[in-house]
C-alpha cells in the first residue's frame, strides 16, 4: 500500500474528514488534537497524540488485510484458512483490549465531570462504559435501544448518507441484532454467492411482501402471480394494490407449476395488457413456491429463466421451503434465481411460534447504495444496467416506513435458525409417513407432492433437497368418484365434530412452520378473503383442512386422528373410522420412511464434504 493510501485510511479516522488541511499523518494528529482543544505539544497531548496515530496506521493495515483477504482466500487449502482465521480473531481481541483499557481515562474524566450525584443519577452510565467485553458473548447481543451515540459531526452526516456504517442511528433503521440475523440468513440463502446478496429484516413476513411491493410497482403496473399463495398476499394484491383508488395494479394468476404453463400465461397476459405495456408500464412476476395451503412446488428456476429472458423481475415468497429444502439463491446460473427472495422468520426458521418477523433478499445493488451514488452490474437476466441510490429498496421505501425488525425479535429467530435443518428433516419425514398412511383411507383425498403418484411429485424430486416434501399438505372429505363409485362426501356436520376433537395432538392454529402440528381450514381462516370462485381455482373445497406438520411422533398423530374420527362418526358412517390403516401398518410405514430419508440425508452429507488432502 502506498503512502497516500495509507494517508487516505487515516483520514477516514478523523474528525474532519471531510475538511481538512493536514498534509500527512502526523499532521491528522495535530489537526484532531487541536480540534479537541489540547495542545499537542503537552504531556496530554504527546500521549494521546501517540496513540491516534497509532490507530490511523492500523486502520490501514486493517484495509490492506481486507483486500489481501478477498484477493487470496479461495486459493487457501482448509489449513491456512484455519490460520488465517484465528490468527485475525486474535487481533480482534487485541484491539478490543486497547479499546477497553482506554475506557479507564475515559470514565475517570467522565466522572471527574459528573460530581453531582442527582445530575450523574439522570445521566445513567455512560454507554460505552464496560460494553467492549459484550463483543464476545456467544450469542449476538440483544441491542435494546431506540437510538445510539455517534463520534463526531462529519461522522453523523456521513451516516444520514449511508456513509458511515458504523453510526446505526436509529432502530428504525438499523440495529446491530438484526443486521446479524440479516447476514446469516444471506450466508443461508445465498452460500458461495453471498457476497453479491443483501437482506433487510420486517417486523412480519406480510410487511418483507408489501414493502417488496411498494419498492417495485408503479401505477397501472401488472402482477402475474402464481395461484396458489397465501391467503393474505392474495388480499394485499387483490383489495389494495389492485384497486382502482390506490396504484390500479392488473392482478393477474396462472394455474399450475410448471414453466410451460407460466409462459402460456404470460403471454396472454401480455396480449390482454397491451395498452399498458405500450404506455411504459412493467409485468413483474411473484410466485410461492412451495405453495400455501398444498405445498406444492413450482419450477422456480425455470419460471426465473423464462421471465428473465423477457427483462421482467420475479418475487419468490419461499417461506415453507426454507433455505434448506429450497435454496434458490445457490442455483449456479444467475438467471435461474430470483431476484427478491421473501422468508416469513415466523414459520419455520424460528420454529417456536413466539414472534413474526419476515425478510427480504436481493442484489446488494438493488437492496443499498450510499445517498449519491450508483454503479453499473449485471442483473439475473443478464443485462448491465446502473443502479441508483434511489432506486434501491433502502431508499425508496425501507428508510420510510418504519418496519424494521427489532433487536428482541430478532434474536429470537437468531436462536430458533441454530435447530431449523434438524428440525425440518423431521417434519419432512413425518410428512412422508402421514401422507402416504392417510392416503390409504377410502374417504380422505390427500393433496400432496410426497405421494409418488401426485402430478407434482416429480417437480418435488427434482426441484427440493433430497426431494423431500414441503411439511404442509392439504387433505379434503368430499369423497373419491363421488357417489356413482358410492363414496359419498364426509357430512360437513361430522367433518366438524372431527376438527373439534383434534385436540390437543393437533393445535387448532392459524399459522404453519411450529415445532408443533396445527391444522386449519382454509377457506374459514387464511384463505377465507377469497371469493368462492377464487377458493375453487386455488383448489380448495369446504372440506379442505390444512396440515402443517410438526415434529411430534407421527403414531401418535395418526392414532389421534383414528380415534377422534370414531368420535365424530359415531354410527352414522362406520366406514370413516375403519379406514384408517392399521398400527401394524404405520408402524412399518414410519421405519422405512425415517431409515430411507436418513440414509439419504448421511450421504448426502458425506457427498458435499470437502476434506483438503493432508
Amino acid at each position: 500500500m502506498d503512502s497516500q493510501a495509507k494517508f487516505n485510511y487515516a483520514l477516514q479516522l478523523s474528525p474532519r474528514r471531510h475538511t481538512s488541511s493536514a498534509p500527512d499523518l502526523a499532521g491528522l494528529v495535530t489537526e484532531q488534537l487541536q480540534h479537541f482543544g489540547i495542545d499537542p505539544a503537552s504531556e496530554q497531548g504527546r500521549v494521546l497524540g501517540g496513540l491516534v496515530a497509532q490507530l490511523g496506521a492500523a486502520n490501514a493495515s486493517a484495509h490492506e488485510l481486507w483486500a489481501l483477504t478477498t484477493r487470496t482466500l479461495s486459493a487457501l487449502d482448509r489449513q491456512d484458512r484455519i490460520a488465517w482465521f484465528n490468527a485475525k480473531r486474535f487481533a480482534c481481541f487485541q484491539l478490543a483490549k486497547v479499546l477497553d483499557t482506554l475506557q479507564n481515562p475515559l470514565r475517570a474524566t467522565y466522572q471527574a465531570l459528573l460530581d453531582d450525584m442527582s445530575t450523574a443519577g439522570v445521566k445513567g452510565a455512560y454507554p460505552l462504559f464496560d460494553n467492549v467485553t459484550a463483543l464476545f458473548s456467544a450469542t449476538p447481543v440483544i441491542t435494546r435501544t431506540a437510538t445510539y451515540v455517534y463520534a463526531c459531526t462529519e461522522w453523523i452526516e456521513d451516516a444520514f448518507k449511508g456513509k458511515e456504517l458504523l453510526h446505526e442511528i436509529y432502530s428504525r433503521l438499523l440495529n446491530p441484532t438484526s443486521i446479524c440475523l440479516a447476514n446469516h440468513i444471506v450466508h443461508l440463502e445465498a452460500g458461495a454467492n453471498a457476497e453479491s446478496y443483501f437482506a433487510w429484516n420486517f417486523n412480519s413476513g406480510m410487511a418483507a411482501i408489501d414493502t417488496t411491493l411498494a419498492h417495485l410497482l408503479g401505477a397501472r403496473d401488472v402482477v402475474l402471480a402464481s395461484r396458489n399463495v397465501y391467503g393474505g398476499t392474495h388480499q394485499l394484491l387483490s383489495d389494495w394494490y389492485g384497486k382502482k383508488s390506490n396504484l390500479d395494479v392488473a392482478i393477474e394468476w396462472f394455474d399450475g407449476e410448471h414453466a410451460a404453463q407460466f409462459a402460456t400465461q404470460l403471454e396472454a397476459v401480455s396480449r390482454r395488457h397491451a395498452e399498458r405495456l405500450a404506455a411504459g408500464r412493467q409485468i413483474f412476476v411473484y410466485l410461492e413456491s412451495p405453495c400455501n395451503p398444498h405445498g406444492y412446488v413450482l419450477d422456480v428456476p425455470g419460471i426465473c429463466r423464462l421471465a428473465h429472458e423477457r427483462g421482467l423481475t420475479l418475487i419468490c415468497d419461499s417461506t415453507i421451503g426454507t433455505p434448506y429444502l429450497q435454496p434458490t439463491l445457490r442455483r449456479t446460473d444467475p438467471m435461474e434465481r430470483p431476484d427478491f427472495v421473501i422468508h416469513s422468520y415466523t414459520k419455520d426458521l424460528c420454529g417456536s411460534g413466539n414472534t413474526t418477523a419476515g425478510v427480504v433478499i436481493a442484489r446488494g445493488e438493488r437492496m443499498f447504495l450510499p445517498k449519491g451514488e450508483s454503479v453499473r452490474a449485471r442483473g439475473h437476466d443478464g443485462r448491465e444496467r446502473e443502479y441508483r441510490w434511489d432506486d434501491t429498496l433502502f431508499w425508496n421505501v425501507y428508510y420510510v416506513k418504519g418496519a424494521f425488525l427489532d433487536s428482541d425479535k430478532a434474536f429470537e429467530v437468531l436462536s430458533g435458525m441454530r435447530t431449523a435443518e434438524l428440525r425440518v428433516l423431521a417434519k419432512c419425514i413425518n410428512t412422508i409417513v402421514l401422507a402416504r398412511a392417510l392416503a390409504l383411507h377410502p374417504l380422505i383425498n390427500v393433496h400432496c407432492a410426497a405421494l409418488a403418484e401426485h402430478a407434482n411429485s416429480a417437480l418435488r424430486a427434482a426441484l427440493m433437497t433430497l426431494g423431500l416434501p414441503a411439511p404442509l399438505f392439504t387433505i379434503d372429505f368430499e369423497g373419491r368418484g363421488g357417489a356413482a363409485l358410492g363414496r359419498a362426501p364426509v357430512s360437513r356436520a361430522m367433518m366438524k365434530r372431527l376438527f373439534d376433537n383434534l385436540e390437543p395432538a393437533f393445535g387448532l392454529q392459524v399459522s404453519l412452520g411450529q415445532v408443533n402440528t396445527v391444522v386449519l381450514c382454509p377457506a374459514l381462516t387464511s384463505h377465507s378473503e377469497l371469493s368462492d370462485e377464487a377458493l375453487g381455482q386455488a383448489g380448495i373445497a369446504p372440506s379442505t383442512v390444512r396440515i402443517s406438520v410438526g415434529d411430534e411422533d407421527p403414531r401418535f398423530l395418526f392414532e389421534h386422528l383414528r380415534r377422534a374420527a370414531a368420535l365424530a362418526a359415531g354410527h352414522e358412517l362406520p366406514a370413516f373410522a375403519a379406514g384408517f390403516a392399521t398400527p401394524a401398518q404405520l408402524a412399518a410405514l414410519y421405519r422405512d420412511v425415517y431409515v430411507d430419508v436418513h440414509t439419504r440425508w448421511v450421504e448426502r452429507r458425506l457427498g458435499t464434504w470437502r476434506a483438503d488432502p493432508a
